[in-house]
């Protein structure tokens, strides 16, 4: 840009501040080259949900509100200023073929795995039918994936009734082979929110399940302890699927399927700051915000925390919770 007194770019941080800078000024255009650590990747899909749905802005909402975030972690005494974190865009959508849509989420995912195999991927959905294409692209290209699910609902729904949606990517991933089901641990799942048919399917199928009374119980990081042990014993690598909605309404008004009764926001940070100081997982995606629904933004900036925080303890067990 021209140096020209009092022009800023446009998009950045609204305010110029010597001494503060914004974890969106941390994201980097990917240059086509290898690159490792953790780098983000927008799937801007949602015409694949079951309910009204603009989760096809997310993406762009979260990294707009990283810009509302600051490089400095206090806990640590960490300054992220120096750092980058690459950003490989959007999937370009099919505007009206799903199905081709979810193969373009595959492929790309496929394509960028092979470019940069020590990628840390952080895909920003979009509603949860991203994962089937995601997670299958990952397994095939990771090996044998185990996949932590945060989310109200088991997303195990069949596909007679409506075909491929944000209610099946887990159905999708078991019946076409990508996993089977004692690869995946749920966790949150909530009442008043799921069919029978689909827990017991859950059973059947071996998947573990953790309802929000088990959470509460027992408490997240045991579980999430429980889980990963379990899960390494034949799994190579970790995946985290997090659906927004495992968070109760009050904290996440942004959801498509808001609820009462499911976590809170602090549990959830804790968490996730766990789990990426464990270092198991190489994969993850952020799924089910619909900007137009939110307050504020608050759905979309609690994202864009959970990424930073889980970008500054990634690997790092000398910093704290």
């Amino acid at each position: 840009m021209p140096s020209i007194p009092f022009l800023k770019p446009a998009n950045g941080a609204k305010f110029a501040d010597r001494g503060i800078k914004k974890t969106g000024e941390l994201l980097t255009p990917w240059d086509g080259t290898a690159v490792s650590g953790i780098g983000v990747l927008g799937i801007p899909l949602s015409k694949t949900s079951i309910s009204h749905s603009g989760a096809h802005l997310a993406p762009e909402t979260i990294r707009f509100m990283m810009h509302s975030l600051t490089t400095y972690h206090i806990g640590s005494g960490q300054d992220l200023w120096d750092e980058r974190i690459i950003d490989f865009g959007d999937i370009n959508m099919h505007v009206t073929d799903l199905f081709e849509s979810q193969m373009r989420i595959h492929d790309t995912v496929t394509h960028v795995l092979h470019k940069c195999p020590d990628l840390v991927p952080v895909f920003l959905g979009g509603d949860h039918s991203i994962s089937a294409g995601a997670i299958s692209a990952f397994s095939q290209a990771k090996g044998r994936v185990g996949i932590i699910q945060f989310d109200a609902h088991h997303d195990l729904r069949n596909l007679e009734d409506g075909g491929p949606s944000n209610g099946t990517p887990f159905r999708q991933l078991i019946e076409k082979g990508s996993i089977e089901g004692n690869q995946l641990v749920q966790i949150g799942i909530r009442d008043f929110a799921n069919g029978k048919m689909y827990h017991d399917y859950a059973v059947e199928h071996g998947v573990t399940v953790y309802t929000m009374d088990d959470v509460r119980k027992t408490g997240l990081i045991a579980i999430l302890e429980e889980s990963v042990e379990k899960l390494k014993m034949s799994c190579v690598t970790l995946y985290v699927s997090l659906d927004m909605d495992v968070l109760d309404q009050a904290y996440a008004p942004g959801c498509p399927a808001i609820g009462p009764g499911g976590m809170d926001s602090g549990v959830l940070i804790e968490g996730m700051v766990w789990l990426a100081k464990n270092g198991s997982v190489k994969g993850m995606d952020i799924v089910e915000i619909d900007p137009t629904l939110d307050f504020r933004h608050m759905t979309s900036r609690l994202a864009a925390y959970i990424l930073m925080q889980f970008y500054t303890h990634y690997n790092n067990e000398s910093f704290p919770i």
